[in-house]
């Protein structure tokens, strides 16, 4: 769905105009960004809109050699053997955004409004990113497949059920920390439903004794084998697709082209996307001011070969708990 004719009201204003109110706003939204980004792995900053990752897609292999006079000539030479990379690519694109409020409105706001704005802007470019990056929505064609998909299509994905337990349809034999595992790599987080912190609660071993929680009064820090466990408060996360997202989040990297940059616009006019395009809000003649926000970033997931996993289908640093 495109949106072009949001405008923050006077009505919608209306509860930062001063009464006799507190000089705290509350706010339901927690700072969350993105959760994905905070577990993954930065690279550098890009100077270009595409940048080329050589993985390695070949693995060398060695011999031995038959010394033994008389033996087989094909076991008595020495043997070639090859290396090979193919290209994976960091394409950038760009998330944005465009602010509109009448002058008025912040004239007679008693708050810095647009610094209320911002931290609340950035949280939804997190949510943006994540949710494209796990599922696919509204993702451009020139990312990689998300990886939900991406990790289903290399047959990473357990159903709840499958087995003894929750414990073990996450931790067991054929479990999803056992697929990441079984691609040849080490599970270093994971995210999941809030919905399952409950399940996690309930968890208990043989005598009766939660596995998760250590003491009631205490915070818990839920871990699977070691490797923290994120909770997103931010509504990104999608049930209905994965309850757990498992994987070596090393293996997922990113980069920033441009950092989330903001610019005030007061001479300028903001269109839908029809055609022929229609004026929706002329900013100097209807005395608006209006913040523009741009983030433009690209991320890969590089997938090399490894010895425990040749096949590239097969293989992928990502695994699921589906419903």
């Amino acid at each position: 769905m495109t949106v072009f004719n949001s405008v923050t009201s006077r009505s919608e204003a209306a509860a930062l105009i001063p009464e006799e109110v507190s000089r705290s706003i509350i706010k339901n939204v927690p700072a969350q960004g993105s959760t994905v980004l905070k577990m993954a792995r930065r690279l550098p900053n890009m100077s270009r809109a595409q940048q080329r990752m050589p993985v390695l897609s070949a693995l060398p292999l060695a011999y031995f050699v038959n010394e033994v006079p008389n033996t087989d000539p094909l076991t008595s030479v020495k043997q070639t053997t090859e290396v090979a990379w193919a290209n994976k690519y960091l394409d950038v694109a760009e998330i944005a955004v465009i602010v509109p409020i009448p002058e008025n409105v912040l004239d007679d706001v008693d708050y810095d409004i647009w610094g209320e704005v911002q931290p609340l802007i950035e949280d939804a470019i997190g949510k943006v990113v994540d949710d494209a990056i796990l599922y696919g929505h509204s993702a451009p064609t020139v990312w990689p497949s998300d990886i939900c998909t991406a990790a289903a299509a290399a047959g990473n994905a357990v159903a709840l059920g499958t087995g003894a337990d929750l414990y073990d349809d996450l931790l067991g034999e054929g479990g999803v920390v056992s697929c990441i595992e079984a691609d040849g790599y080490f599970m270093t987080g994971s995210i999941a439903a809030m919905t399952m912190r409950a399940k996690f609660r309930a968890l208990r071993d043989n005598d009766g004794v939660p596995i998760f929680s250590t003491s009631p009064q205490s915070t818990t820090n839920y871990q699977f084998d070691g490797a923290p466990v994120a909770f997103p408060r931010s509504g990104v996360f999608d049930a209905t697709h994965a309850l757990v997202i498992a994987g070596d989040f090393n293996q997922l990297v990113y980069s920033i082209r441009q950092d989330i940059t903001y610019k005030m616009l007061t001479e300028a006019v903001i269109t839908d996307n029809a055609s022929p395009r229609t004026i929706l809000y002329n900013l100097p003649q209807e005395d608006m001011v209006a913040m523009r926000v741009t983030f433009r970033m690209a991320w890969q997931v590089p997938n090399p070969i490894n010895y425990l996993q040749p096949t590239a289908g097969s293989r992928y640093p990502f695994a699921l708990l589906t419903p």
